[in-house]
């Protein structure tokens, strides 16, 4: 399918039914998310995936019980992930692992180091979360690539997400992403015409 097709295809799925997409397919699922392009190619961010029903129906009220939380197969949370100097030190050592030179890797993510160094704890957080946004978008396309349905969701409370799945404090729940088996049905694509977007 080419990717116009992909993009017109999918659509904010509000209700699932129920049945279980298969691990394999998570499995690609997740192959095709780390592919997401992100600033300096850190991906600073994590995906918690639940598929457990009680663990589902337990944060469904911390997002407004929306049915796509309770119905779905999996719910993919993304989280920006904040603490760069970790990931660019992992990230230093992944390069020299696949065949940069040390001196090389270093010199690279000296500047990673420099520019996290200049960001408050409010700017990085943005600045993770923005890259969040880009791995999201693979999820959605890639869910409709594999044959099955997705919903891009931020109404949903983070600090209580954090707090009932646990969740370390450099790690910001940013986007919910419920993917499943769609049970309603896509009303027609409604957007703003070229002339009204670009200029």
């Amino acid at each position: 399918m080419k990717l116009i097709e992909l993009m017109q295809k999918r659509y904010a799925t509000k209700k699932f039914d129920g049945e279980t997409i298969p691990e394999s397919k998570i499995e690609e699922l997740k192959d095709l998310i780390k592919l997401v392009p992100s600033s300096f190619g850190l991906q600073p961010f994590k995906v918690k995936i639940i598929s457990n029903k009680e663990l589902k129906e337990k944060l469904a009220p911390a997002s407004w019980n929306q049915t796509q939380i309770t119905t779905c197969s999996h719910l993919l949370v993304f989280c920006a992930y904040t603490n760069i100097k970790e990931r660019v030190n992992e990230y230093e050592q992944l390069l020299i692992k696949n065949g940069t030179p040390p001196e090389k890797a270093k010199a690279y993510t000296d500047t990673m180091r420099g520019f996290n160094e200049g960001l408050n704890t409010d700017s990085k957080n943005t600045w993770a979360q923005k890259q969040v946004y880009l791995a999201v978008e693979n999820a959605l396309l890639g869910a409709t690539e594999l044959g099955f349905d997705s919903c891009p969701m931020e109404g949903f409370i983070p600090a209580d997400f954090s707090k009932i799945l646990q969740l370390t404090e450099d790690l910001i729940p940013t986007v919910l992403v419920p993917i499943g088996y769609a049970a309603d049905t896509p009303r027609t694509k409604i957007r703003f015409e070229n002339k009204d977007l670009f200029f």
